[in-house]
């Protein structure tokens, strides 16, 4: 048991989720002396990504990162047998276990899985990426092992939060026809938060959140309600929407908001719980975009 757990009266509610980029721009060390702190508060649940050591390994074994939009305008990687097998290597094996060690060096009692230990994660594998090549042009990408997130094994995880523990996970998830696939880390944390319950889900990001001008910090947008989403979408670039759109799904879920917020700054998740960041709220006044 973790000692700065034992204060929890209701583990299994008031569960925060949070996030946490894969761009490598986010201070490890500050996020894990954040996310001890949380821990001694409530019970927190933990998704993280990879991107760019993924990108570095890839390139190393000679095997580069294939990006593509799809018709939606969303960016994704495609993943073949290669690509899966090194994405496999590195997110469930090196960035999950580098997370698991900081923690477990400040005392939290962390637990590494990947979405397919237990069917955490499960949902269909496209199999076929279509993506988008100009305004009326389109590519149909096959053997993709990737996919979307549509069952939690809540079970699982209230499990391991009521005996105390910080389920740290990451991508793969499994496949409706059993085998590992990638599925994108913003929208798996909108199924986790929807699933447990969470009244916020948090993610950190390299940005202080959705900008009008993504290279002025000033343009920030601080508060989204769920009918201005489509507004959010049209003024999100590159990953943004993408979180954008878990963010919808979330809110739809019933999460009661979504903070996208800068990773990078000292005391990150708690800044975002107190609203630092671009808020999505479900309801509620907002300052968005015109």
């Amino acid at each position: 048991m973790s000692p700065a757990a034992e204060s929890w009266t209701q583990p299994s509610s008031g569960v925060l989720v949070v996030k946490i980029g894969g761009g490598g721009e986010i201070d490890q060390k500050g996020v894990c002396a954040d996310l001890a702190s949380q821990w001694s508060k409530h019970p927190l649940v933990v998704l993280h990504g990879a991107s760019k050591e993924l990108d570095r390994v890839s390139t190393a074994l000679g095997h580069p990162p294939v990006r593509v939009t799809s018709v939606s305008g969303i960016e994704s990687r495609y993943t073949d047998d290669a690509t899966m097998s090194i994405f496999n290597m590195v997110y469930a094996g090196s960035a999950n276990v580098s997370w698991v060690e900081c923690l477990q060096r400040l005392g939290v009692a962390a637990v590494g899985l990947s979405g397919v230990d237990g069917g955490l994660l499960r949902g269909p594998e496209k199999g076929i990426l279509r993506s988008r090549l100009g305004e009326d042009r389109q590519q149909l990408l096959r053997g993709d092992r990737s996919g979307r997130v549509t069952q939690v094994n809540v079970g699982l995880l209230r499990l391991l939060l009521e005996a105390r523990y910080l389920p740290v996970l990451s991508p793969p998830a499994l496949s409706e026809g059993g085998r590992a696939m990638n599925v994108d880390a913003d929208r798996a944390a909108a199924q986790i938060a929807i699933a447990l319950g969470a009244a916020t889900l948090v993610f950190l990001s390299d940005v202080p959140g959705l900008m009008l001008d993504p290279s002025d910090p000033d343009s920030l947008v601080p508060d989204i309600r769920r009918h201005e989403i489509p507004r959010a979408m049209e003024i999100a670039r590159g990953r943004m929407r993408t979180k954008v759109l878990a963010a919808k799904e979330a809110l739809q879920g019933g999460v009661r908001r979504v903070v996208v917020a800068d990773g990078r700054i000292p005391q990150p998740v708690e800044m975002a719980c107190l609203g630092q960041g671009t808020v999505f709220r479900r309801n509620g006044v907002s300052r968005a975009a015109g």
